[in-house]
């Protein structure tokens, strides 16, 4: 009895050391290279578009879509500081 309940104390540890081992996984790839060398593409996701807005797009599109998301992020950065303003109590007459 005292031998097979080693055993199993052994095949315990060893399948709980296998959750510790590294995963085996292979390099992610993503099925859209034309934009891996823009600007912003860096490791270890490269280009990353996870809604896949430019699946079927060429380099028009690509840049019409940096422009806009450069001007919402230009919007959204004087909105800030408007609402920090104006908490802060200045407040334009009029």
């Amino acid at each position: 009895i005292s031998n097979m309940m080693k055993l199993v104390a052994l095949a315990a540890l060893m399948g709980s050391a296998a959750a510790f081992a590294p995963a085996q996984t292979g390099k992610a790839t993503t099925a859209l290279n034309a934009f891996e060398s823009e600007l912003g593409a860096q490791p270890p996701l490269g280009f990353f578009d996870p809604l896949g807005l430019l699946d079927d797009a060429d380099q028009e599109r690509f840049d019409r879509l940096r422009y806009v998301e450069i001007k919402h992020g230009r919007i959204a950065q004087l909105a800030f500081l408007g609402n920090i303003i104006t908490r802060a109590g200045v407040h334009l007459p009029g």
